[in-house]
């Protein structure tokens, strides 16, 4: 199980239904189908914005996955149902980091607001488009970003490169509105 990998999607397909009594996460019967793509080590992000919240995938079968913990999901749930979900290779140590907490920060849903907080994979051709914009970042990799409306009614965003990485696979990710693929 790596520490990360290069992809900030690698798949998304169809809904999940989660038992966070069982720890398993059930792909919608007859779309998703999670062996060909998903492996140990990956993290699952349930909900937009990960609203439910997200685990580390510990084990992979053709519609069922294994999660390490359900620490990560919104205290209180039991199931969630229908759920939409994005699988990553984003740095599974993030996680457990406050700045980058979701669902307590992520709840806005990144992928269509400007005031969002996570860990987005950004390509060096997103780095480029994104320069000179609010969302302008140093380098290329994983990265954490932090954005807020301050005082004044500006938006602010804060980056930081948590690995640098010279080519990730990022097409069709959620972060997509922020940092377009194209």
């Amino acid at each position: 199980m790596a520490l990360w990998g290069n992809k900030d999607s690698v798949y998304s397909d169809g809904t999940v239904d989660v038992n966070l009594g069982t720890n398993t996460v059930t792909g919608e019967v007859g779309v998703v189908t999670f062996t060909s793509v998903v492996s140990e080590g990956d993290v699952i992000t349930v909900g937009t914005g990960a609203t439910y919240g997200y685990a580390v995938i510990i084990g992979v079968t053709s519609t069922t996955l294994s999660i390490a913990s359900t620490a990560g999901f919104v205290s209180g749930l039991s199931t969630v149902s229908g759920s939409t979900y994005n699988i990553s290779e984003e740095p599974i140590y993030t996680l457990g980091d406050s700045i980058y907490r979701a669902p307590e920060s992520k709840t806005v849903g990144y992928s269509t607001s400007p005031v969002f907080t996570g860990v987005f994979g950004v390509d060096e051709i997103e780095v480029g488009i994104a320069s000179g914009t609010a969302y302008e970042v140093a380098h290329s990799g994983w990265v954490g970003i932090t954005s807020y409306i301050d005082m004044h009614g500006n938006l602010r965003v804060k980056s930081e490169v948590l690995v640098a990485g010279g080519i990730l696979t990022t097409s069709d990710a959620p972060d997509d509105s922020q940092y377009p693929d194209s």
